[in-house]
């Protein structure tokens, strides 16, 4: 349904030529890892149930092909267990490769086993900065940039860090 979409896709329009390119720090994260008060929405969500933002984000990232109640459910259990960091990791690699930013301040292993929340806020955070709200699932943010005429955010082909 949303195959025609270029969101997070390497072909295509350059990430300079994109009129938010300029406006977005390129290779770097917008926030830091431990600025979870600059959103106290995401905050306290992420404080309360983790899997909820972990989900949003996950649905986003992956460009709807996994839905946030199935990612959300799978981070809940295995956070009973106490390893959702397992399951979580390789979303924030994902995130990172989308937008071509940097693995700090360590390997995105080592920043979800030593803190998820603040890596999950910090997901959450730079999704929205770069133009997804991954609050609105995935059909909802296609719907809102077809609505209002935006390109939706673009992979910075070949970069290497």
């Amino acid at each position: 349904m949303y195959e025609d979409v270029p969101v997070f896709m390497a072909e295509g329009a350059l990430f300079r030529d994109q009129p938010y390119a300029g406006e977005l720090p390129q290779g770097l994260w917008t926030t830091g890892l431990c600025d979870c008060h600059e959103d106290a929405h995401i905050c306290v969500q992420t404080a309360i149930m983790p899997c909820v933002s972990f989900a949003q984000n996950t649905e986003i990232v992956n460009r709807g092909n996994i839905p946030s109640m199935n990612a959300g459910l799978i981070h809940l259990a295995l956070g009973f267990v106490g390893c959702c960091w397992l399951y979580a990791f390789p979303s924030r690699s994902r995130l990172r490769e989308h937008f071509a930013l940097p693995e700090e301040p360590c390997s995105d292993f080592w920043v979800h086993v030593c803190c998820t929340p603040c890596a999950i806020c910090q997901e959450s955070r730079e999704l929205k900065n770069q133009g997804a709200d991954p609050s609105l699932g995935w059909g909802s943010n296609i719907e809102k940039w077809r609505r209002e005429k935006i390109t939706p955010p673009i992979v910075v082909p070949g970069m290497n860090r």
